[in-house]
């Protein structure tokens, strides 16, 4: 891969919307954690060719366990409450 072709994926990304990281980290929460629990919500552009080009990782950090990563195939501005629970079906 060139070295170009690597760094078309971070140059000119947006910043993620606030509100939309938000909404997720709601929805992400209303399943019931436990106390102290954080979410991460982060849109990835991934240049592999089995990803779906851009999918927003949601990570969950809960005391006393290893961080999870829930993965929904979409950018994190098009992410619905459903496609968050599907995620923390997997």
């Amino acid at each position: 891969m060139r070295f170009g072709a690597f760094l078309e994926g971070f140059v000119g990304r947006r910043r993620p919307d606030a509100a939309a990281v938000e909404r997720i980290k709601g929805w992400c929460g209303a399943g019931g954690t436990l106390p102290g629990t954080t979410f991460a919500i982060n849109e990835i552009a991934c240049m592999d060719p089995g990803c779906p080009g851009v999918e927003t990782v949601i990570l969950v950090m809960e005391p006393g366990r290893k961080t999870r990563a829930h993965k929904v195939a979409k950018p994190l501005d098009a992410v619905t409450e459903p496609d968050v629970r599907d995620a923390f079906k997997s």
